[in-house]
């Protein structure tokens, strides 16, 4: 008897044209380090007397269909994930390479389906309905560099083969830590030791009633994009901005030897005051829990820039 194992796991993922319909074709085989999608039905115990002391069978509730998938931040799969985040992007170049521009405020997000697979029990799970709810990284001196992406997705469907036919394969071109770089106001933001950029959708799960037990829909609301950088405490550049209640604009980028680059842009960063605290003979560091908000010259939140050999998304 087979017994699964993460190492023969599969994912593939396709954009869908009808929520909660998945695509017959269009798939794309992904790379991933984790995933925790899924679907889940709890049960509700009988609250019903006069039986005797041994209770009455449970009573199914709701389905929740949702999770976390850890993808790297690669030069093409990651490409997926922002046109997940900010909807599809603006592509310009008339060959290799193409700049795909993702800008925040969309009023509406697409839609995927994603089957993970086990081919060895066999089972493969198709989720459909998955609209990206939040995305967030890390940057740092070292280590592996992956992005969590939480997803809300509509239901799912178990069969025993595969729905995605034969996906379609990329060349997995992954950014690390070591390819990374913060500015501010265009000029390199020194002293930094760790940084952290979450942005979030904020999704309105429709919940309405179905004989189905699944949502409706999952509806964007007001975004959200957030941080934290952590710095050694060298001058008061960014302690200044904080008291001045002043926003400045920060660049998170990666850029690889063979030309491909992710730029994140943050138009407004507004900073926070900070505690400076001395914790002992070593370095003072300071940590700032940064917002950002709409700026008003660009018209938007945030840019993401994915430069790479993949001409549509």
């Amino acid at each position: 008897m087979a017994r699964a194992q993460g190492a023969r796991a599969l994912m593939a993922l396709a954009f869908e044209t009808t929520y909660g319909t998945p695509p017959v074709s269009g798939f794309t085989r992904m790379p991933f380090a984790s995933a925790s999608l899924g679907a889940e039905q709890p049960l509700l115990n009988s609250e019903l007397l006069g039986y005797g002391r041994d209770p009455l069978a449970p009573i199914k509730d709701a389905v929740t269909a949702d999770g976390d998938v850890v993808v790297p931040l690669d030069a093409e799969a990651f490409g997926f994930w922002l046109k997940a985040a900010f909807g599809a992007p603006t592509t310009t170049g008339a060959e290799a390479p193409y700049t795909h521009e993702f800008q925040s405020g969309a009023w509406t997000l697409p839609s995927m389906s994603i089957e993970t697979g086990m081919p060895e029990v066999p089972r493969y799970a198709m989720y459909s309905g998955c609209v990206l709810d939040q995305i967030t990284w890390q940057m740092q001196r070292s280590g592996l560099l992956t992005a969590t992406a939480r997803l809300v997705a509509q239901g799912e469907t178990v069969g025993t083969t595969t729905s995605a036919g034969t996906p379609a394969a990329l060349e997995l071109k992954r950014f690390g830590h070591f390819n990374g770089s913060i500015t501010r106001n265009g000029t390199a933001l020194g002293n930094v030791v760790s940084a952290e950029i979450t942005y979030a959708n904020n999704l309105d799960r429709i919940e309405t009633i179905r004989n189905d037990g699944r949502i409706d829909g999952a509806d964007p609301s007001i975004a959200a994009l957030t941080g934290r950088i952590e710095v050694r405490f060298a001058d008061q550049t960014l302690v200044t901005q904080a008291i001045n209640g002043e926003a400045c604009e920060m660049e998170f980028a990666y850029v690889l030897p063979s030309g491909e680059s992710f730029t994140f842009t943050v138009h407004a960063v507004y900073l926070p005051r900070p505690r400076i605290e001395i914790s002992g003979p070593q370095g003072v560091q300071a940590t700032f829990d940064w917002q950002a908000a709409r700026d008003s010259v660009v018209g938007r939140m945030c840019t993401a820039t994915l430069i790479n050999d993949i001409e549509v998304y």
